[in-house]
């Protein structure tokens, strides 16, 4: 199987970690990928106004790119791309206006979007398309006695009629962790935002956010906390230092993507971790857990 993918800007910088352990465990799956030719930034968030055009101009031409390459659905692993090609591409669908101004302004493009064309989250993928059945088949290293706390944050399962799961208690993320041998936590934060970018000028409301989620995770007996957003992983994991600033007896702990959980369980080589990108080392509760 062969899928068209689209990074996104972070995964090729502070999100390596991400990228390089989720295509480390695509090759063990045996999916090839192609990263799609000239992909541009998405934007990174999907713009709200009802006459704003301009905006979707970006993320949808990603969309173009994968279809000239002869495919019909693309894969993206950031939940914030994600969010941003799936609603402008049903912007895009839904309202004839819009889409013809959007049409004006791509008068150069080669070929026309085609509105069957597909935007998937990697978890919507392995759900649907591997099965995790199959990638549980796939395990040579179960995750033994790892207790995990899902976040899915915002971004994935919202709105309703984007996202692929329920928005008030998803279980995507979770059945994949217990497919993969660990154990997932059920917390009542998994879906709570963690500030965003209210990291830059409001960093206090997120430093609450980040005490109170992690916080929930940790009264419920989870070792990490697994993630699927660039900005979530930073919010939780970077700004732990300044919740123990503020709260001395603040216990850390460690963050990871769902990916690097992956990656352990089918095999893939620890330099594909990229550990070394955390803040918050998790290698002593993986190597505690004979994990590493």
């Amino acid at each position: 199987m062969k899928i068209a993918y689209y990074p996104g800007c972070t995964l090729k910088a502070h999100g390596k970690n991400f990228e390089e352990s989720a295509l480390c465990s695509l090759k063990e799956l045996g999916i090839e990928v192609f990263e799609i030719p000239r992909w541009n930034c998405c934007g990174t968030v999907f713009s709200l106004a009802a006459d704003d055009v301009i905006h979707h101009i970006a993320p949808l031409r990603n969309l173009i790119r994968a279809q000239e390459a002869g495919f019909n659905s693309v894969v993206t692993l950031c939940a914030m791309c994600y969010n941003t090609l799936k609603r402008s591409k049903s912007r895009f669908d839904e309202n004839l206006d819009i889409r013809e101004k959007i049409q004006r302004f791509m008068d150069e493009e080669k070929i026309q979007l085609n509105g069957s064309f597909k935007i998937l989250h990697y978890l919507e993928f392995l759900r649907d398309e591997i099965k995790f059945e199959n990638l549980t088949r796939q395990v040579v290293k179960p995750l033994k006695g790892l207790k995990v706390a899902n976040y899915y944050g915002c971004l994935l399962v919202r709105p309703k009629e984007i996202g692929f799961d329920d928005m008030e208690n998803p279980t995507i993320m979770d059945n994949l962790i217990d497919g993969l041998g660990a154990k997932a936590i059920d917390f009542p934060y998994k879906t709570e935002c963690c500030g965003a970018y209210q990291t830059v000028d409001k960093p206090q409301v997120v430093i609450l956010r980040t005490a109170q989620i992690l916080k929930a995770a940790q009264e419920r007996g989870a070792d990490v906390v697994a993630v699927s957003c660039p900005l979530c992983a930073f919010n939780l994991d970077y700004r732990q230092k300044d919740v123990r600033q503020a709260e001395g007896d603040f216990k850390l702990i460690p963050v990871l993507y769902f990916t690097q959980l992956m990656a352990i369980a089918l095999g893939c080589p620890e330099t594909s971790l990229r550990f070394d990108l955390h803040e918050v080392d998790p290698r002593p509760i993986l190597k505690e857990k004979g994990l590493i």
